[in-house]
């Protein structure tokens, strides 16, 4: 393991991170207090509580799992994209460093800004609700799988794009849809019946039903299942990023 060209490609991504850190601070915290004002009042309103939790801070896994996923996407897919684009990423790929040492290097970053991005909404949730977490090692568990499970699908998209159109696109409409309709605000017992049953085919719900759990001790489906999906889904990337760079599939010229 060549540790130091690890660093080397971390400390480059958190450079470029520390140089914008005022908008990666801000903009976090805006959002969840408009998150909080609109459906914290507007809605939690109409509905104090959901299975015995004040609504406000139900919302407080979704809110949390929305910004990890869409962050450690982003992060990651602009992190190999841009040195796609400029043609850099060839100085790497032409060094002594080995897959692993790039995939950790790139992908390491994008989730260690998440995790801050993650730390501060918890923070900021704070301020307006009670928060209580049940099971904090689990809660731990669920944010670490889930920051390197979507950066390693961020460096897929950051790879396979051909243009920031396309760097767009999975996010914008797979990924933020499927958190939306995944439980973020609301619980899917509340769905009918059937509802119910086609939700559970969105790989989201699995997720954001274990971290709510980690909090409240209350999931929409088996906590277990949870853990296996998303370290099912962790592996299947790890799986795609190796094939990709052992094939050098949009790597190479």
């Amino acid at each position: 393991m060549n540790w130091p060209a690890v660093w080397a490609i971390y400390r480059q991504e958190m450079a470029r991170f520390r140089r914008t850190i005022l908008q990666s601070f801000i903009s976090p915290v805006l959002s969840t207090s408009l998150y909080f004002v609109v459906f914290g009042t507007a809605i939690g309103s109409r509905i104090e509580t959901v299975e015995g939790v004040s609504y406000g801070a139900f919302i407080v896994p979704g809110l949390i799992m929305l910004s990890l996923m869409t962050q450690s996407l982003s992060n990651a897919s602009f992190a190999i994209y841009f040195p796609k684009f400029i043609g850099s990423v060839y100085e790497v790929l032409s060094a002594p460093v080995g897959v692993l040492e790039i995939v950790l290097g790139y992908v390491g970053a994008a989730a260690t800004k998440s995790l801050f991005i993650g730390s501060v909404i918890l923070a900021t949730s704070a301020l307006f609700v009670d928060i209580s977490i049940a099971h904090p090692v689990a809660m731990v568990a669920f944010l670490l799988l889930t920051c390197l499970s979507f950066a390693l699908m961020g460096f897929i998209i950051g790879l396979w794009a051909g243009n920031f159109e396309q760097l767009q696109l999975i996010p914008l409409l797979v990924v933020t849809p499927l958190i939306f309709l995944g439980g973020a605000f609301y619980s899917i017992s509340m769905l009918p019946p059937f509802w119910q049953g086609v939700s559970l085919f969105n790989p989201v719900v699995w997720l954001i039903s274990g971290f709510r759990w980690s909090f409240f001790g209350m999931a929409d489906v088996p906590v277990l299942a949870s853990l296996l999906a998303i370290g099912a889904f962790t592996l299947l990337c790890m799986a795609v990023v190796w094939g990709i760079f052992r094939t050098g599939w949009r790597l190479r010229p």
